[in-house]
């Protein structure tokens, strides 16, 4: 945020006896008269006696929509003047649409929203209209538009151009535009998104004002600007490599991509889609027919509710079902674990998990193919050790031909009430992809402060051959970024050191000053980083220096492409770029110091 905002196909596991699940929810016909029930902090929660079903329901969170359901547009209304200002409340919606054209709507979104077509492809579900992120509610700013997504529809904007204008946690993901896509807000006022992935937009993409953004595996008409850091792997119809004027750095291919899960229908019933892995990956999965991968049936999903008890959850991961989490919130006494191989947990709607007593959210085994995906893990007043751990210590297993990704699984400590968490997210596991996610050390709201949300480092790398594809990572009591992994990868970051640090005391890295954005261990050997920004805003004492925002061993094989750190307003400064290299900054022009290769 700105200142001002201060603001190869994966196989199926063995399918155990449950019953069938019912066909869509037909009921999003009455949808206005479900929202009274909705956005409760936590329900009572449900006996589990005897063996889980598989399949059900989805909840009433979840609206789910038929061209032929009257009173869409007054259903989407309604769900937006919930949840446009509710940026720390617990409302959670997913807004689902069966194949079909529908004609005339806007879909505004706001927190805790997502939208998303029904289909294999989004061209299955065209909407003749828009879907629209704006800024009104914050006086035309968008630095703070951040937990809501848009996947797997065809949109044929009204003016010819969508407005997409969001910061963190709010990917684009497999969206068709038969037009232009604009990412900033009306007046073009503050923008720090963003992602866009597996997305084809056949006009013009336009940032204008958006600071820094990453797309992946899409196709795009055009691109208009850059401001600070645009980042492209995999692009058909990205600018060239031009960094820093224009700010554009850009891989041809992706080294390893496999897109996130997505429900759709098929039929009657629910099924979830699982794309197959796919390296030196380029344009969209879905252009070409069906897209490649397994589709597993909803009856081997447990769906959860909020409610339900972390040894419910469990207690479904071990009879061999998937989960499923539905919009709402988890308070956790114990971590979901994840175990088994190829095992899924999918959330829709920003599902929240809260660890109450100091406990992990969530913790996989070192086991081949484990999907993490859409939901927000909520730090608890208790201090936990890490918040999501993937893999134990020690990990060692080759995930190489089916690795564990993590997809648009968001993390926060304070804001939404006091939070803390020592470190964020520790993956042991090799080969792991990290795609999208975004770990917050609040800066505004509520449970805010230096000690009172105490979280000292966002994420540790301890595993080889780890690649992270969009890392947003903010805030952090020390280090963000810690990489002791051999051979990790990293396409874009986008950091902002703590605000709050008391003075330059409170950010000592002994010898040095203040904690680097993104440290790579001096026992790493072979690494490689593309497109990384750091910025600073030390508002309680300006005077603070930061030394770098990078450091890294000086060995042949670690490397460094298109780096730049930056002063925002002139709230402390920057002595170098990344160890001992780079221009400082200077005054308050917010103007960035860059390095184009290191060494």
């Amino acid at each position: 945020m700105t200142p001002a905002s201060k603001e190869s196909p994966t196989p199926e596991r063995p399918a155990v006896r449950r019953r069938s699940v019912l066909g869509a929810a037909a009921a999003a016909a009455a949808a206005p008269t479900l929202l009274g029930l909705a956005g409760t902090a936590a329900a009572a929660p449900r006996s589990t006696p005897g063996a889980l079903p598989g399949g059900g329901d989805l909840g009433p969170n979840v609206l789910v929509f038929d061209p032929s359901t009257p009173g869409i547009q007054a259903t989407l209304d309604e769900v937006f003047a919930k949840q446009e200002k509710a940026q720390f409340d617990s409302g959670r919606y997913a807004l689902l649409f069966n194949p079909g054209t529908y004609h005339g709507l806007n879909a505004q979104l706001g927190f805790y929203t997502s939208i998303a077509g029904l289909g294999l492809s989004p061209d299955d579900t065209t909407i003749n209209g828009d879907v629209t992120v704006d800024a009104g509610w914050f006086n035309g700013n968008a630095t703070q538009n951040f937990w809501r997504s848009a996947e797997n529809l065809a949109l044929v904007p009204v003016s010819g151009t969508n407005r997409w204008a969001v910061a963190q946690a709010a990917p684009f993901r497999r969206m068709h535009v038969r037009g232009g896509l604009n990412l900033a807000p009306a007046g073009d006022g503050w923008a720090s998104g963003g992602y866009l992935a597996d997305s084809r937009i056949d006009g013009t993409v336009e940032p204008r004002s958006q600071q820094q953004w990453y797309t992946r595996d899409s196709t795009v008409g055009g691109w208009s600007n850059g401001v600070w850091n645009m980042v492209f792997s995999g692009v058909e119809g990205a600018p060239a490599q031009t960094f820093p004027n224009p700010p554009y750095t850009v891989l041809d291919t992706t080294p390893a991509s496999r897109e996130k899960p997505f429900l759709h229908v098929d039929g009657s019933a629910y099924r979830v889609f699982l794309p197959e892995l796919r390296t030196n990956a380029r344009g969209v999965t879905w252009g070409n027919g069906t897209p490649r991968g397994t589709s597993l049936p909803l009856s081997q999903f447990y769906v959860a509710k909020p409610g339900d008890a972390a040894a419910t959850l469990n207690q479904a991961l071990a009879q061999g079902l998937h989960l499923l989490l539905t919009p709402g919130i988890y308070h956790l006494d114990q971590p979901i674990q994840v175990t088994a191989a190829n095992t899924v947990v999918l959330g829709l709607g920003y599902a929240t998990l809260i660890p109450d007593n100091g406990v992990s959210a969530l913790k996989t085994a070192d086991v081949d193919g484990i999907r993490l995906a859409g939901f927000l893990i909520d730090a608890g007043p208790a201090n936990s050790d890490t918040l999501l751990e993937i893999g134990p210590a020690g990990a060692s297993a080759d995930h190489s031909a089916n690795p564990i990704t993590v997809q648009d699984v968001f993390l926060r400590i304070g804001g939404a009430g006091p939070g803390k968490a020592t470190t964020g997210i520790v993956v042991n596991s090799r080969h792991t992809l990290i795609d999208h996610t975004w770990v917050w050390r609040a800066d505004h709201g509520d449970g805010v402060g230096w000690e009172t949300n105490r979280a000292d480092y966002g994420i540790r790398v301890n595993g080889d051959d780890v690649l992270a594809t969009g890392l947003f990572v903010e805030h952090f009591n020390k280090y963000d970024v810690q990489w002791y992994g051999q051979r990790g990868r990293t396409v874009f970051l986008q950091n902002e050191k703590a605000y709050d640090a008391p003075n330059q005391a409170a950010v000592q890295d002994g010898d040095v000053q203040g904690y680097a954005a993104y440290k790579v261990a001096d026992s790493v050997t072979t690494h490689e980083a593309w497109g990384l920004g750091s910025y600073c805003y030390y508002n309680v004492d300006p005077g603070i220096v930061q030394h770098h925002g990078f450091a890294a061993p000086n060995a042949p094989g670690v490397k460094f492409h298109d780096l730049l750190v930056v002063s925002l307003g002139g709230k402390g400064q920057f002595e170098r770029v990344i160890n001992d290299t780079g221009a400082p900054t200077s005054g308050s022009t917010t103007v960035p110091s860059t390095v184009v290769a290191y060494p």
